[in-house]
């Protein structure tokens, strides 16, 4: 090797340098993208909880101590003593509001799931006329704000003879169409055309391929549309303001918004919705935390087809 080769090969930079180089760079710009989303998250965060602290502190206050305390500043313990007027405040509407609210989240949400669940399956495994035209129309209608459709659709239900029923709050939330749209996501990664066209050829019809094929393919996606279709028939307000009159059939939305501008004139009822607030949250949380390991899972099945 000559001199100059020599001098040449101590002055090039080895690639080992030229990779921890690199390697430092990414490490500096991946430690601060942590830092900058860790910091988001818990701004986020404190900004989405501080509200639930604060209404957990003040469900422990009396009803004069709820303005004469700091928001976030414990009180005398009153709880139990709130809980009692609330259970018996106007013969214990409030547990029939609670009722109401989990008839028409629990059984909205499981036909809600149903209906979006047949729908994404037959979009996602059938080919016919219209098929590209009708998922469109899908699409577009999660472009309409609910509350245009509010009135047409009590309208509606007023021709028909629904409202202040069960079912006039009930049937038009059948209609979902983000949940459409998502099982029609879960069945084309979840449900392989070759094993529907293998049951077929194995003698089974298609309602049987979908309840025992289908659904348990997509599973997942359904959890997750399911907990969406809860949550929003759980903080559903608007519909059930139109349709229902008698008390006894109103959801907690309802009720407890009534409570709030009742208590202008009636200053006891401020504490009493304080702490229907915060009773109306734990069954949303009860379902984020039982259902958690399904929805994290059914979040991410669209995007993981080849």
């Amino acid at each position: 090797m000559s001199v100059v080769d020599q001098v040449r090969e101590a002055s090039a930079p080895s690639s080992g340098t030229r990779r921890r180089t690199v390697g430092s760079g990414v490490d500096q710009v991946s430690l601060g993208w942590t830092i900058a989303a860790t910091a988001g998250v818990v701004v986020a965060s404190i900004y989405f909880l501080a509200p639930v602290v604060w209404l957990a502190i003040a469900s422990t206050k009396s009803g004069s101590q709820l303005f004469t305390t700091p928001g976030f500043a414990l009180a005398d313990w009153n709880l139990w003593t709130n809980l009692e007027n609330l259970s018996a405040y106007d013969g214990g509407i409030f547990w029939r509001w609670a009722m109401n609210s989990v008839i028409y989240s629990v059984v909205g949400s499981i036909l809600t799931t149903l209906v979006c669940a047949v729908t994404g399956y037959a979009l996602a495994v059938y080919r016919f006329r219209g098929r590209k035209v009708l998922i469109a129309v899908v699409l577009a209608s999660m472009l309409v704000p609910t509350t245009v459709l509010a009135q047409p659709t009590y309208v509606l239900l007023v021709n028909l003879g629904l409202n202040n029923t069960y079912w006039g709050v009930l049937l038009p939330t059948l209609t979902y169409p983000f949940g459409v749209l998502l099982a029609w996501i879960f069945a084309q990664d979840a449900v392989p055309l070759e094993l529907v066209e293998a049951a077929r050829l194995d003698g089974a019809g298609e309602v049987r391929i979908f309840a025992t094929l289908g659904l348990r393919l997509m599973s997942s996606g359904l959890v997750t549309i399911l907990l969406f279709a809860f949550l929003g028939s759980w903080n559903n307000y608007m519909l059930p303001l139109l349709v229902l009159t008698d008390a006894e059939l109103m959801p907690l939305t309802v009720g407890l918004t009534g409570w709030n501008q009742a208590s202008i004139t009636i200053p006891s009822l401020q504490i009493l919705t304080v702490v229907g607030s915060l009773l109306s949250i734990v069954p949303i949380a009860i379902v984020f935390l039982t259902l958690q390991r399904f929805w994290r899972s059914g979040l991410t099945a669209g995007g993981l087809r080849g």
